[in-house]
């Protein structure tokens, strides 16, 4: 027959209860340390309410003003600058599709007529605006078709796009301006930034060919003959790779 040990029990009793006691003074002080936390928190509270208040104040105030101002001036601003830019955009267009007297008519997009804004007027006074950015761009293009390089890079390097076609089209501008300023490296570091900046199947291929041209002007050879292979390899379809092999056989035997 089994011998029940009254003894052992005990002890382990005891030793649970001393456990529980413990527990329990733990647990104790633990509520003790955050209530005396929350009444120093509550305290600070208190002493600093106003300040509290005032910061809080500014936080709505601000906020506020930031709407007021996106509706009361941004907004508007940015029906009158897109109402301003239609006009000096005629001027571009027609420029565009004519060979005579064509600058002439960039002029009258760049500085306006009969009182109305040009494409720097427009830049300079809404360049807060999505218009004031594409006047940006309008004016470097414009100023490219009058050989003024220097004004070109100047409002295309201010003009900024998530547009697949138009960022790279305003960076191989850039690139080209400094072409004609007889500046290569210059326009060999624009036209990988415009082949890079989107990839798609125009403008990638497109500016991946004139910068190898000019890696192979500048005898940089290697270079030149990657990005050659890079358009045969991605864009067979492209307009630079129906005649590329000629152009990779330049780099490839290239001094």
């Amino acid at each position: 027959m089994a011998t029940y040990k009254k003894s052992g029990n005990k002890e382990k009793g005891t030793a649970r209860t001393k456990r529980t006691i413990e527990e329990t003074s733990t647990t104790a002080e633990v509520f003790d340390t955050l209530d005396e936390t929350a009444s120093k928190s509550e305290a600070w509270v208190i002493n600093n309410q106003k300040n509290i208040f005032i910061f809080l104040g500014l936080i709505v105030a601000g906020v506020l003003a930031f709407m007021g101002y996106q509706k009361y001036v941004e907004s508007p601003n940015e029906k009158i600058a897109a109402d301003e830019l239609a006009f000096p955009k005629v001027h571009f267009q027609q420029a565009s599709v004519t060979n005579v007297a064509a600058d002439s008519i960039y002029l009258l997009g760049l500085d306006g007529v009969d009182g109305k804004f040009g494409f720097v007027d427009i830049a300079e006074q809404y360049s807060g605006t999505d218009a004031g950015n594409m006047a940006n761009y309008y004016a470097g293009i414009s100023y490219l078709k009058m050989k003024n390089y220097t004004e070109a890079i100047s409002y295309l390097e201010k003009f900024s796009s998530d547009d697949e076609a138009l960022g790279p089209i305003a960076k191989g501008a850039i690139g080209d301006a400094f072409a004609d300023l007889n500046q290569p490296e210059d326009a060999l570091n624009y036209y990988e930034q415009a082949a890079n900046l989107r990839v798609n199947d125009f403008t990638t291929p497109l500016f991946l060919f004139k910068a190898g041209n000019t890696a192979l002007e500048l005898g940089k050879s290697d270079k030149a003959l990657g990005m050659f292979e890079k358009i045969q390899k991605l864009y067979p379809n492209s307009e630079e790779a129906k005649s590329i092999d000629i152009y990779i056989n330049k780099a490839k035997y290239a001094e």
